[in-house]
């Protein structure tokens, strides 16, 4: 239960403190639900307008019990306040509304329900005005006649609701524009508003009004037992939130069968014997993780992944989605980016070190779903703050790379977890297969776990055939396979600039790719002919069957580009020549004679010969001119 405690204990630091953000920590015995029409009422109840409101601004916080936070099936119970029109309106089913499946035998149902949850509430010693005006007004029992007056919803000649709007969308009445596709006007949720003296006039707003709820349902509530989490006796929760990723995520991640089922028959004779959580406590926990997640968390498909501190200090995310704060921009050109880099990657940790006290825990979290209504942790880990932050440390410094994502992202830095999921397995990438590589890869970083060899594997395998990928995919794909070849291997120490003293043989047959791939790039530039390099078409083959394939190169593609160049740009050719001789001679014989395949290393000899290549020369009147910069 350390998690659920320590969200238990992030709630009790957070709540009630000032955010600058948008997220915002719930309090307990309340949900949000999406409203789609706001009546407002005067104080003593009585109707004054009524307005839709625009798709994506009705996010209304609402009392909730138990069992409408969580609600489904074909009986939804009913929310103490605000609620669909089945629920609070009587004359709902008068008007020709459908009620859900399971209120068919008596409609009347979910309205008397609500009716009765809201005047006990109501009646009880935390009544509240604004409970009051709202309980008086649909005891009258015309919420739908004042909307359909009010042409807040369309009605046909019998005063049926209208179900599909018949003619032209854009001449629809509002009510169609704010409603999600698939539903109907008689499935709009309803909020209120009652106007008093008061400055807050909508229910949702009012702090005094979620207190008294608050109170109240803590008095109603009848299962008493010990929880677990806080080692007392309590009032035990019988259901536990949902809602945790998004507003329609139904999954929970504590649920048990009814007692018809047969989860725990024949091992226990209740639910409660499993496990006791106080209402409190699983409440506030589930409010903190579900702020978190929202506040910090990264998300893809199902899977939510999140990191923090109890007492809410900022720290990383180690999987996060965004442009992450550890890489570096401008310095893509640099040939000293290893080392700015490292300093700035320094400075960036030592800033988290400066709020993050190196004994505070730190929390990290992955929930995916089990199934449609079970959410399962896939990861969790406790670790201290110190330690946190060197394994972030390690990662980033271990990985991190030249980077080309296209004109508007270059920069040196760890490729993110969804990128090099996106390098093994391509851009149009199943959900499910992105969500488990981030798990391995979150396992890499938190705990130290080797990196997959597979995805370095799979990472080159599509960055050498580059016929299968367009310019900036395959560019983006080469930067995340040398990251992961450069991670894995940290006996050989490379670095992000060429290494001119290098002699492995996978090493310099990527310079050797890369030299011909520039003298014949400058060639074909020199006739302004737009094709691939015949060195970019064979790098699959070259990266199989190097020797052989470089025979070919070097005596049937790249002569009539030499020719040329010997009569229109010779200095140009005598530097590259000069430079593939320096690149064969440092190669051992039966190193170049070998025809074996050739591994990751390969590509960081490429990589890095051809940034070379690109850099600009200032002086030496000899030197080649230099490559197009990476644009």
């Amino acid at each position: 239960m350390n998690w659920l405690g320590s969200l238990y204990e992030t709630y009790q630091a957070c709540y009630g403190r000032p955010r600058e953000d948008s997220a915002v920590l719930m309090p307990i015995a309340h949900t949000t639900q999406q409203a789609h029409i706001e009546i407002v009422l005067d104080a003593a109840g009585r109707f004054r307008r009524a307005e839709v409101l625009n798709k994506g601004h009705g996010t209304t916080l609402i009392p909730c019990t138990e069992a409408s936070g969580g609600r489904a099936g074909s009986k939804p119970t009913s929310h103490p306040l605000s609620d669909k029109l089945q629920y609070v309106a009587a004359d709902f089913v008068k008007h020709g509304g459908d009620v859900t499946s399971g209120f068919s035998a008596d409609p009347g149902e979910p309205h008397r329900v609500y009716l009765e949850l809201l005047s006990g509430w109501a009646a009880s010693s935390h009544g509240h005005p604004k409970l009051d005006a709202v309980l008086h007004y649909v005891r009258k029992g015309h919420v739908v006649s004042d909307l359909v007056t009010h042409g807040v919803l369309p009605v046909d000649e019998d005063g049926k609701l209208v179900k599909a709007w018949p003619s032209s969308k854009d001449q629809a009445p509002a009510i169609y524009k704010s409603l999600p596709p698939g539903q109907v006007p008689e499935d709009a949720f309803i909020r209120w508003s009652v106007e008093g003296d008061g400055l807050a006039t909508g229910t949702w707003q009012d702090a005094t009004l979620m207190d008294a709820w608050i109170a109240y349902y803590g008095k109603i509530q009848t299962l008493h037992g010990y929880c677990m989490v806080r080692g007392e006796n309590t009032t035990l929760a019988v259901q536990h939130p949902a809602k945790l990723r998004n507003a329609g995520d139904k999954a929970k991640l504590i649920s048990s069968n009814d007692d018809t089922g047969f989860t725990y028959r024949g091992r226990f004779t209740d639910a409660e014997q499993v496990v006791g959580v106080g209402y409190e406590t699983t409440q506030k926990a589930h409010n903190a993780l579900r702020w978190l997640i929202e506040r910090q968390g990264s998300r893809s498909g199902d899977q939510a992944i999140v990191s923090w501190t109890v007492v809410g200090t900022p720290i990383p995310n180690p999987v996060s989605d965004e442009d992450d704060e550890f890489s570096y921009a401008g310095l893509v050109t640099d040939v000293s980016a290893g080392q700015v880099f490292a300093r700035k990657l320094k400075q960036t940790i030592e800033g988290y070190r400066h709020v993050l006290k190196p004994s505070q825990d730190v929390h990290v979290i992955a929930l995916d779903s089990a199934t449609p209504g079970r959410m399962s942790i896939t990861f969790y880990r406790r670790l201290r703050g110190s330690e946190f932050l060197d394994r972030l440390h390690r990662w980033h410094e271990r990985f991190a790379w030249q980077q080309n994502y296209g004109r508007e992202r270059q920069f040196v830095g760890a490729p993110l977890p969804r990128d090099i999921a996106q390098a093994a397995y391509g851009r149009r990438l199943d959900p499910k297969l992105e969500a488990a590589t981030r798990e391995r890869l979150l396992s890499c970083i938190v705990d130290q776990m080797p990196c997959p060899p597979d995805l370095a594997k799979s990472a080159f395998k599509r960055a050498v055939n580059r016929s299968g990928l367009d310019k900036w995919d395959w560019e983006k794909c080469l930067g995340v396979a040398c990251a992961l070849h450069k991670g894995i291997h940290t006996k050989e120490d490379y670095t992000m600039a060429l290494e001119p003293d290098r002699t492995t043989r996978d090493y310099l047959y990527g310079r050797l790719l890369a030299l011909a791939e520039s003298l014949e790039s400058y060639a074909l530039d020199l006739v302004e002919e737009k094709r691939d390099t015949s060195a970019a078409r064979l790098m699959h083959r070259f990266s199989t069957n190097p020797f052989s394939t470089w025979n070919q190169l070097e005596a049937r593609f790249l002569p009539p580009y030499k020719t040329r160049l010997r009569s229109r740009r010779p200095e140009f050719l005598a530097a590259r020549e000069k430079q593939l001789d320096e690149v064969h001679v440092a190669f051992r014989h039966e190193d170049f004679v070998s025809d074996a395949p050739l591994s990751g290393e390969f590509l960081l000899g490429y990589h890095c010969q051809r940034a070379a290549l690109r850099q600009k020369k200032t002086s030496a009147s000899d030197d080649p001119p230099a490559e197009p910069a990476i644009d």
